[in-house]
């Protein structure tokens, strides 16, 4: 779902192309057999000549206006399509034909009296069904309850939804006309909230559309007596993104997927990647705590790192897994932090159980891999570049390493649980392992 503020063109409004002799004649007359007849009649040439995508299935005649000093004739249609929303539609004789769809031809006028042109045939009365199908293109699912139209530019049309529960509402931009087959963005109305546009939300306010923000707080179980709220922002897939700031000082963001259910959370520490963090909340002060935090964590598991900085894996259940960086360049790890248990993996041994370094630099786990070596007696042997190839079917795990000074280097073999090397064979002899070596040198 793409996600993008939309300038609007100067908006055209039916009302004022309708003609005091239409008003009078349409206003009261309601639809009558005869204005069927005639409508049914003369219908799908109109349909043809404004160029909709509509197949008839009920039409009427709303009025026509001769006016004879311009010598023109200009006659009013109302059409209901067998697919999508139905339409209004001038046609003037000898020139242009041009269709409305129900929403703007319904519009009361300026002085807020109803509009002559207004939809009256049954199959036009629910147009949140059609704007429903429309939004469903883009991704939006919720129960759509109101809507109105906000303007057209020549190519394209604004309306705006509301979802039911009043916490969301979207800005379709679709196209003029809006026909079924027409391409469909749906913009949350939190963008627009926030955004420097002449479209606006009107069918709700900003504050009810945050109160999403206390039902995710209430669905993460976390305590926070929510002080402050914030829209961050939504991504490709229909996402959408808040931060909640809480009376103990702590804070918090929320993943909401296009269903509106919490994805995912991270608290302020954590959530520095997340588009752009916590603003709310001091940040900064969360992740040098944490950061104490996970020094203390990892000493306790028997891993020195005095840690600098660190960045969150994604949530995986009761686990918090983290990249951890150390002061004073010490080779950093992973640890997987669950309750009353810790565990740590230094980088050169992190992909052996899924994971990869990103903040540490690649040279953090040459060290680990040239004891390795050594331990199977390869001692002239410093590691300058590394390879993981994956697992065999028997479990084990190999990688591939380079030397410094340039000559054939080896593939390291480890079991797991605990992670160990069992051997160390030279890539000359490793050609049957998973393809052989590919480093630069060893090929």
């Amino acid at each position: 779902m793409r996600r993008k503020t939309i300038g609007l063109a100067a908006a055209l409004a039916l009302v004022a192309l309708a003609p005091a002799a239409v008003m009078s004649q349409s206003r009261d007359a309601g639809v009558t057999e005869k204005a069927r007849t005639q409508g049914m009649a003369e219908a799908p040439a109109v349909v043809a000549a404004a160029g909709l995508n509509c197949q008839v299935v009920d039409a009427r005649l709303i009025g026509k206006n001769e006016n004879r000093r311009a010598k023109t004739s200009t006659s009013y249609y109302e059409v209901d399509c067998q697919e999508g929303m139905g339409f209004a539609i001038e046609a003037v004789a000898g020139g242009a034909t041009s269709a409305y769809t129900c929403l703007e031809a319904s519009a009361p006028t300026e002085d807020g009296k109803p509009s002559a042109l207004a939809c009256q045939l049954p199959g036009n009365q629910n147009p949140q069904a059609e704007l429903a199908k429309l939004a469903a293109k883009d991704g939006v699912t919720c129960p759509i309850i109101n809507s109105r139209f906000i303007g057209r530019s020549a190519t394209n049309s604004f309306f705006e939804v509301a979802c039911e529960g009043g916490a969301s509402g979207y800005i379709l931009n679709t196209s003029n006309p809006a026909t079924p087959d027409a391409t469909v963005d749906a913009t949350n109305c939190l963008i627009y909230d926030q955004a420097d546009t002449n479209i606006r939300c009107e069918l709700g306010d900003a504050a009810s559309r945050l109160q999403v923000v206390d039902q995710m707080a209430a669905a993460d179980a976390k305590s926070c007596a929510i002080t402050q709220r914030r829209f961050v922002g939504a991504t490709t897939d229909g996402s959408t993104y808040f931060e909640a700031a809480c009376e103990d000082g702590k804070g918090y963001i929320y993943k909401v997927s296009t269903a509106g259910q919490l994805a995912d959370s991270w608290d302020c520490a954590r959530a520095l990647g997340v588009l752009g963090g916590c603003t709310l909340t001091d940040a900064r002060e969360a992740a040098t705590e944490q950061a104490a935090l996970y020094t203390r964590l990892s000493k306790a598991a028997g891993f020195d790192c005095d840690v600098e900085k660190y960045a969150v894996f994604p949530a995986q259940g009761a686990k918090d897994v983290v990249e951890l960086v150390c002061q004073g360049g010490k080779p950093g790890g992973v640890g997987v932090f669950e309750l009353n248990k810790s565990t740590i993996h230094n980088c050169a041994y992190a992909p052996i159980v899924g994971y990869r370094c990103g903040l540490n630099p690649e040279s953090s786990a040459y060290l680990t891999l040239t004891a390795d070596l050594k331990k199977h007696g390869r001692d002239s042997c410093v590691v300058s570049a590394q390879r993981y190839l994956g697992k065999t079917a028997d479990g084990s795990a190999y990688i591939e390493v380079a030397c410094a000074d340039g000559l054939a280097g080896y593939m390291i073999q480890y079991k797991q649980d605990p992670i160990s090397s069992v051997e160390a064979i030279g890539c000359a002899f490793a050609k049957g392992i998973a393809g052989g070596c590919k480093l630069p040198g060893n090929s």
